[in-house]
């Protein structure tokens, strides 16, 4: 065994002192890599002590730097915060670098490491979604000694800002050894520019790569080290873009960021319900409309369910934008306490608009587009739907119901279908084409 080389989980951190197959703490296998560990100093020099101070001392509490993208300052709690580090990950393609550009264009200085694309492929996208980078300083480097000396000249000229590398798995050291990437690399380039925001006190913002299976390339000490980690999601085939907070020191984790991507950019989705509900809603069978919360935010969405007859000896289950193991749940239900055979169907769901939901606020909506296409019925207009449904039967009341049903309110939905006044799914069931029945 080498002095001072660890071997280290890239998907989990742990450390071992030699390699090992299969990792004890996460059960991945091969995914131990060779980290040098950086030499101390020898010195037995004490250095002078530093007075310890006082939170009521400080009197110059600086503000927040807003970025003036309004769904990106909702996630971040109000903007950047000075000296903060933040991590943003997310899958090639979905939008990282075009919004990133979009944030340092609206800053009154930026400082652009470009460590994968070079600047005349900036200057393309720049130019397609119409961005002004007048006040964006580029370096292409990957040397993070050069990147930091780069940074602490223009630190000195400028006093404020933001910094953006993209991305931290293109950034190396020379002082150790390793491609970029690598964990040794990535954990010494990533401690350096957390030194350089602190010292400064200006944001630094880290591009991470995503591996297949998802996660945030590298370990995951790395999202223990920055202040907040941000994941921007997205299907390709879909315009919508929904940024969370997965850690974030200074603000809620529960704020999402919703976004449509065009030609212009990443555009800040002020009115969601256009996104997600159509503009006339016919009155079909298997359409039924209900509200999902994203963080704090409650959001109408359209569930569409499709019941056919099947031939098959083991019936289809196709699910896009919810669990689909929640809905087999909610098909047993439909099948033991409410009298309907659609386990001997075919049963398509889909929730239009492209987004997913992870919500169980929507069962009773899913459990009403399978009956409602089942019975060949449909619920009527201006009918919102709000409740978990439990494996009794029950409808249970679901997390900020009222919020949910103020919404429904407000966008014109007279009835509503609860926990408040159905106690049972077979019991609310019997509203389907029943208009005439009065609702809440």
């Amino acid at each position: 065994m080498t002095k001072g080389i660890l071997y280290v989980c890239e998907s989990c951190g742990f450390e071992s002192p030699k390699w090992l197959g299969k990792c004890p703490n996460c059960s991945s296998w091969a995914s131990f890599v060779e980290y040098k560990k950086p030499s101390l100093s020898t010195s037995k020099k004490l250095k002078k002590a530093k007075e310890p101070v006082y939170l009521k001392d400080i009197k110059n509490r600086q503000k927040r730097i807003k970025t003036n993208i309004y769904e990106m300052d909702r996630v971040l709690g109000g903007g950047f915060v000075p000296g903060q580090i933040l991590l943003l990950a997310g899958e090639p393609g979905v939008g990282k670098s075009t919004l990133l550009l979009q944030i340092a264009s609206n800053m009154k200085n930026s400082f652009y490491v470009l460590g994968e694309e070079s600047l005349n492929q900036v200057s393309t996208r720049a130019e397609r979604i119409g961005v002004i980078a007048k006040n964006i300083a580029f370096l292409e480097e990957t040397d993070i000694n050069v990147v930091v000396s780069s940074l602490d000249k223009w630190a000195k000229e400028t006093k404020e800002g933001v910094v953006i590398i993209d991305s931290v798995q293109t950034m190396y050291s020379e002082d150790l050894t390793g491609v970029a990437g690598s964990v040794g690399q990535v954990k010494e380039t990533t401690f350096r520019l957390i030194e350089f925001a602190k010292r400064t006190n200006i944001p630094v913002v880290l591009v991470g790569h995503v591996t297949k299976d998802g996660t945030v390339a590298g370990p995951s000490t790395l999202a223990h080290m920055v202040d907040a980690v941000l994941w921007l999601e997205g299907d390709k085939v879909s315009s919508l873009r929904i940024l969370r907070s997965y850690k974030n020191r200074f603000a809620p984790t529960d704020e999402v960021g919703i976004f449509h991507l065009s030609q212009n950019g990443m555009q800040s989705a002020l009115d969601t319900e256009s996104l997600f509900l159509s503009k006339n809603i016919s009155d079909t069978p298997g359409s039924v409309v209900s509200c999902v919360m994203e963080g704090t935010r409650p959001i109408l969405v359209e569930l569409q369910a499709l019941v056919v007859p099947t031939k098959l000896a083991f019936p289809r289950r196709v699910v896009h934008g919810i669990d689909s193991k929640r809905v087999e749940i909610l098909i047993a239900v439909l099948a033991r306490h409410c009298g309907l055979k659609v386990a001997e169907t075919d049963v398509f769901i889909n929730v239009a608009g492209g987004i997913k939901i992870r919500d169980p606020g929507v069962d009773l909506a899913v459990a009403f587009a399978i009956a409602s296409s089942y019975k060949n019925k449909h619920l009527g207009k201006k009918t919102l739907v709000v409740g978990e449904v439990g494996l009794l039967g029950e409808i249970r009341k679901s997390a900020f119901e009222e919020r949910r049903l103020e919404l429904g309110r407000r966008q014109g939905y007279t009835k509503s279908i609860n926990s408040s006044n159905f106690k049972t799914v077979s019991s609310a069931l019997s509203t389907i084409s029943v208009y005439n029945k009065k609702l809440p």
